[in-house]
């Protein structure tokens, strides 16, 4: 059944021309999913490409890509992805080494496997002998191990953070903080069995703390809450509860002794008694105020 990549013209007379090409530097050729996928000697991958290239037509080499097997010996897999643009053809070809064995670079043949020689090299730790700038290009500066390796740890090795101490940014082992791998899948409806942090402090509902919201009103109360808020205000009591409050004489005291519309009524006014300071004062006649001079000089 065919897939649904885009369709590559099929090459029905492939197999034996690599085998006629390559030789013994052929160890397998497969074909599934109408895509053709080649295995060849390590040690041979140089001229293996420059003969794919010279005399297959694969004018263009598309992607490198790494695998790890951790079970086999030599655990990784280099998969070189060429294109014939001539022939509408790809063709997948691969190589296996291990963790300490160099790959021989295709860098002479096409520049542009620099850079992808790198991300392998990143990423699994695979070795490229010949490659004139092997170094890190998707991880940050001293990383340490290989992530897309199987045995590589989730978390990593080291953690990364900026020191306010230090003053600079500075590398420590992964510390996993425990608290932070308890859940509970309880429905937040229903609330937890314990009192979550800040649940003591809400007291006056009546309900326990931790055990979700408080029981809802009943229509009794409620029709007696809506009767309380639609009954008519007390009366307001009248706030002139003795003659000195008006300060406008015992005519205004009177009138303001009299019943208000709403019902209220004050008190009777009594008289207080005076201090000797306030009597004197109000005997003494006022004394009338002097004229002020003129200021002398000037313009006027």
């Amino acid at each position: 059944m065919a897939h649904a990549a885009p369709l590559i013209s099929p090459r029905a007379t492939l197999a034996a021309e690599l085998k006629q090409l390559l030789g013994t530097d052929l160890l397998a050729h497969d074909f599934a999913a109408d895509e053709d996928s080649i295995t060849v000697d390590r040690d041979a991958i140089a001229g293996v490409m420059i003969a794919l290239r010279d005399n297959l037509e694969y004018q263009q080499m598309m992607e490198i890509a790494g695998v790890d097997y951790p079970e086999r010996a030599e655990r990784f897999e280099v998969v070189y992805h060429l294109l014939s643009v001539t022939r509408n053809h790809r063709l997948r070809v691969r190589v296996s080494t291990d963790e300490a064995t160099p790959v021989p670079t295709i860098v002479p043949v096409w520049p542009n496997a620099g850079w992808l020689e790198r991300e392998v090299f990143d990423m699994y730790g695979v070795l490229f002998a010949g490659n004139p700038d092997l170094r890190r290009i998707l991880t940050d500066y001293g990383f340490q191990g290989h992530p897309q390796r199987k045995d590589f740890p989730l978390t990593g090795y080291i953690e990364l953070r900026y020191s306010e101490e230090d003053k600079r940014v500075v590398y420590e082992p992964v510390k996993l903080a425990q608290d932070f791998r308890n859940f509970d899948f309880l429905s937040p409806w229903e609330g937890a069995d314990y009192v979550l942090p800040g649940d003591e402090k809400a007291g006056g509902t009546g309900e326990a703390p931790g055990k979700g919201a408080p029981t809802p009103m009943t229509a009794q109360e409620v029709k007696a809450s809506d009767d309380k808020a639609k009954a008519s205000p007390p009366p307001t009591p009248k706030t002139t509860d003795s003659p000195a409050q008006t300060g406008a004489g015992a005519k205004v005291n009177k009138a303001a002794s009299k019943t208000s519309r709403d019902g209220a009524k004050s008190k009777v006014a009594t008289k207080e008694a005076k201090t000797p300071a306030t009597s004197k004062a109000e005997k003494a006649p006022a004394k009338p105020r002097a004229p002020r001079k003129p200021k002398t000089g000037g313009d006027a």
